[in-house]
């Protein structure tokens, strides 16, 4: 079992930057394929960004495609997500999260463990 805490969140400008840190314990990061997701109020949580165990492939949605960029540290046993260009859309609780299922799923129900989450707002 792995366990996840994120950080890096907070306040920025619109066009501003954020890199965000999901630190995993437990079991090292490589066993597992990683996924970003964001929930903002009132809507349901989307998937953001995923990489796989080793790295070679990542998956972004359309809204964050060419401007946030996943990767991981496994010296670090670290998961981030740099967020460049940001957008007030972007406002949202960033979750990290763990899976052992196949490819890189954008549903959430596929991933198996969860970080709480770190708020990041972007103001206009």
């Amino acid at each position: 079992q792995v366990q996840l805490v994120e950080s890096g969140g907070g306040l920025v400008k619109a066009g501003g930057s954020l890199r965000l840190s999901c630190a995993a314990s437990g079991r090292t990061l490589s066993n597992y394929k990683m996924g970003w997701f964001r929930q903002a109020p009132g809507k349901e949580r989307e998937f953001v960004a995923g990489i796989s165990r080793g790295g070679s492939n990542t998956r972004y949605s359309d809204s964050v495609k060419g401007r946030f960029t996943i990767s991981t540290d496994n010296a670090k046993n670290t998961l981030y997500l740099q967020m460049n260009s940001l957008k007030p859309e972007d406002t949202a609780k960033y979750h990290c999260a763990a899976t052992s299922a196949i490819g890189i799923p954008i549903i959430s129900s596929r991933y198996d463990y969860w970080g709480q989450g770190t708020q990041v707002t972007v103001s206009s």
